[in-house]
């Protein structure tokens, strides 16, 4: 390879390096409304009804002699909405560090892959140079 072939590729592994990075960034940019995409309705509907659930039961409550009934049902209610609610949240969390954690892992695999070959290349380029030197010294 000549000395401007190798400069090409270096500079072409860098365009690719800063193709990637940007690739992730839009990635990284969409994770979060992805992952809201999947959990937002569910936890949004579970908040309007857990909230609801919240207001019926402390009038339940104030009246129980009236309701007794409706509380005990509201209190199951309330009660399986906040475990689904709490879960809802905990799998969206976990999703979304999931796949930043993928997305970086990936970012890093295929940059670790450019720097070995810049290195390599940068490498035969700096045998071309001393090569060229040795040869103005010698002339």
């Amino acid at each position: 390879m000549s000395e401007e072939e190798i400069r090409t590729e270096i500079s072409d592994r860098k365009d690719d390096i800063t193709r990637i990075e940007e690739d992730a960034a839009k990635k990284e940019a969409g994770a979060e409304k992805k992952i809201e995409g999947v959990w937002d309705n569910k936890i949004n509907e579970t908040k309007t009804r857990l909230d609801a659930a919240e207001i019926e039961l402390k009038e339940a409550v104030e009246e129980a002699d009236k309701w007794v009934k409706k509380r005990d049902k509201l209190t199951v209610e309330v009660k399986s909405l906040k475990i689904q609610f709490d879960k809802y949240m905990k799998g969206k969390d976990k999703d979304l560090k999931d796949l930043l954690i993928s997305i970086d892992k990936e970012k890093k695999t295929k940059i670790k892959a450019l720097d070995k070959d810049i290195k390599k290349l940068e490498k035969q380029l700096e045998k071309i140079m001393d090569e060229k030197l040795k040869q103005k010294i010698t002339e």
